[in-house]
Order: structure tokens, then C-alpha cells, then sequence
């Protein structure tokens, strides 16, 4: 069978970010307001008052500074707290498929691909903003790929899920170039009115193409050598919003419609979850730790990542080895693994081994282990 590869990826920013303090500011002026108009009934115990925040918190929490946000207005609007989006008609390109466009150009430039090498797209995510047409066949259309496309959700694992479908496409020979699109457009699902949530997520589009080796020209390209996946279900991470609110008469702005999570818990179980995952999966090619010379990680929370490869490794990460990227891009959902991919890997040298590996709700983890090529 024809080994694979990833030939290129391409990384798409929006032009706009929202720091610690504006989010912070904009949060304590809310929740003041919300204490404020609430004081009776705060001073009866029938409202819990909301809590303050600060960047100091948030830093410590998650390793997050700043992020990038589609689309700024109306996300720091106290009397809003939701990113302004305008609704485009049907005949206009989606925004998710905007997204995809940018990091899709980014990425074939990279792997020295044009639409005409492509034969399949894959658009995974947290979230899609539609359930049909597939936003994967809007990107196909306005590419002018041949071949299909379809959407894939696997919440924050989606990414890596989507590069296992595209692996075995290849490997089946249904397919000898696949994409995979991760265009997350998180910040609908972000409840700005939470405190234990608001900072979390940023938005951002990242492709990644994966191509047989015989028709590969890049200039840095990784063998995979294999994928595994694992889901357990947990109601620990969570998020309702749905069609189905229609014939449950709920409001879709409450809080359960929005991204809510029961940290401690996630972390407590994760962790060991994930260490375990990547260490078998590293068993299967007769690997262990100290053979991986980059661990491209989930970027939820660093102090996840540092427990997850200290577990792993029995040290601290040093320098890059297990690059972080929380700090500017925030938790990405899905594509936070594939942007550290994608910003550290040229270093690497020909038989440097890798991991690539994310994790996130359902449970779900889904890792790649990579070896960069000649």
C-alpha cells in the first residue's frame, strides 16, 4: 500500500484579538452590572452574585494571554457579550467556508498543490454553523476541486479524526490527496457572561494535505505511520445547542446552549487518559518517550500539557519539544495541535520521530505518530 504523508499545512489568523485585560474589563464591568440590578435579589441567596475575574486568574489557569476572534464587535458589549456576525444569504460564501478558503490557499502553496491534485476535502470541527449544504462541499465548489467533500464533529478532536479518515482514503487508494480543513469559529459558543469559561476559546483556520509519498514535492513532508483513536463518553464537556430546541421550546442563548465544562473533572480524568493513549500507540512501533523528538499536543490548558508529558517523559518539556501555543491562538478546539504543528516542525530533521495528538469531548483522543522524511 502506498505510504502516506503530510506534505503542507496552511495556518489562517483573523485580523482580530482580544487580550486578557479587554476581556477582563469588559467581564467585571458586566458582572458589576449584572450585581447591581440584582441586589435584592442577592441579598435573599435566590442569585448567586457574579464573581470577579482578572488576567492574573486566567493566565495562572490556562497558559492563555490573548486570542483571535473572527469578528470583535459586540464580544466585549456588556450589553451584549456576543461577537456581532452578520447573517449572509444563501447565495453569499459562509463564513466557516471563508475561513476554510484562507488556510486552504496557505496550505496548497506549501505542498505545491493546485485543485487539480486534490480529490477530497474534509472539513472538521467543533462546530459547523449549518447541518447541510456540508461547509466541505461549499470550499470544494469555490476551490474548484473535483471529487467530495464532507463535515466531520469530533469536538476538539476532530482535527486529528479527520486526518485518520483522510489517511485511510489514501491508504484505500479511494483517494491519493486529501485535505483537511479545520476552520473553528468558536466564538458563537462562547458564554462572555461566564467567568470559569469566557477566555477559553479563539477562532482560527488551519488546513493540513495529505498526499501518497511517490506524488509528494514539498519541501518538508512526515511519513505517518500510523493513527489511533479512542473515545469514551463523558457529560464533563458539553454543549446543547441543537435543532432540536425547536420542539423543546428552550431558550438557545441559556447557559447549557452554550460551551460549559466541568473543569477539574476534565483534567483529573484526561490527563492519564491521554498518557496512556499516546503511550501505546507509541508500543505499536516498538517507540517509546524519549524516542519522540516533538510532541505536537492539544492546546486546552498548558498545565494539562505539562502534566500529560511529564507523565510521559518523567521531566518538564524543554524549549520547543512540546510547543505551547495557548499564549496568542488561546484553545482552538480542534486545531490547536496542528497549529504547533505547523509553526514548529521545520526544524526537524530526516528520521525525527513525532506525535501529533488531540484530546477533548466525548471523550476523545486521536493521535498521529510521524516521522519527518528525507
Amino acid at each position: 500500500m502506498s505510504q502516506v504523508v503530510i506534505s503542507g499545512t496552511g495556518l489562517w489568523k483573523p485580523q482580530y484579538t482580544i487580550t486578557n485585560q479587554e476581556l477582563v474589563a469588559s467581564y467585571n464591568a458586566y458582572a458589576n452590572k449584572h450585581n447591581e440590578t440584582h441586589a435584592a435579589e442577592i441579598a435573599s441567596g435566590t442569585i448567586t452574585p457574579k464573581p470577579q475575574s482578572s488576567a492574573e486568574f486566567i493566565e495562572k489557569a490556562s497558559g492563555i494571554k490573548s486570542r483571535y476572534i473572527y469578528k470583535k464587535e459586540g464580544a466585549l458589549d456588556i450589553d451584549r457579550m456576543m461577537p456581532v456576525i452578520p447573517q449572509r444569504a444563501d447565495e453569499e460564501l459562509s463564513n466557516q467556508a471563508e475561513m476554510a478558503l484562507h488556510a486552504a490557499h496557505k496550505a496548497m502553496a506549501a505542498a505545491n498543490k493546485t485543485a487539480a491534485d486534490i480529490d477530497a476535502i474534509i472539513v472538521a470541527c467543533a462546530y459547523t454553523q449549518r447541518s447541510y449544504p456540508a461547509i466541505a462541499i461549499e470550499v470544494q465548489e469555490a476551490l474548484g476541486v473535483k471529487g467530495f467533500g464532507f463535515d466531520m464533529l469530533v469536538a476538539c478532536s476532530a482535527a486529528t479524526f479527520g486526518l485518520h479518515r483522510a489517511y485511510e482514503m489514501i491508504k484505500a487508494e479511494t483517494a491519493s490527496c486529501v485535505m483537511v480543513i479545520n476552520p473553528e469559529l468558536t466564538s458563537p459558543q462562547v458564554n462572555y457572561k461566564d467567568r470559569d469559561s469566557h477566555f477559553i476559546f479563539g477562532d482560527v483556520s488551519i488546513a493540513t494535505i495529505l498526499e501518497t509519498a511517490q506524488t509528494c514535492t514539498s519541501d518538508h513532508s512526515y511519513e505517518i505511520l500510523s493513527t489511533k483513536a479512542q473515545t469514551v463518553y463523558s457529560n464533563n464537556i458539553r454543549s446543547n445547542f441543537g435543532y432540536v430546541l425547536n420542539a423543546n421550546d428552550a431558550n438557545p442563548l441559556s447557559p447549557d446552549q452554550l460551551f460549559f465544562q466541568k473543569g477539574r473533572s476534565v483534567f483529573k480524568e484526561v490527563c492519564p487518559m491521554a498518557a496512556e493513549h499516546i503511550n501505546t500507540h507509541l508500543q505499536q512501533h516498538q517507540l517509546s518517550p524519549p524516542d519522540i523528538k516533538r510532541w505536537w499536543l492539544h492546546q486546552a490548558n498548558i498545565n494539562m500539557n505539562n502534566l500529560i508529558f511529564k507523565m510521559l517523559m518523567n521531566r518538564p518539556a524543554e524549549g520547543i519539544e512540546a510547543p505551547i501555543v495557548l499564549d496568542e491562538f488561546a484553545n482552538t478546539a480542534s486545531a490547536g495541535s496542528l497549529i504547533a504543528f505547523n509553526l514548529y516542525q521545520e526544524d526537524l530533521v530526516s528520521g525525527d520521530y513525532g506525535i501529533i495528538c488531540s484530546f477533548g469531548a466525548g471523550y476523545s483522543i486521536g493521535s498521529l505518530v510521524v516521522r519527518k522524511t528525507d
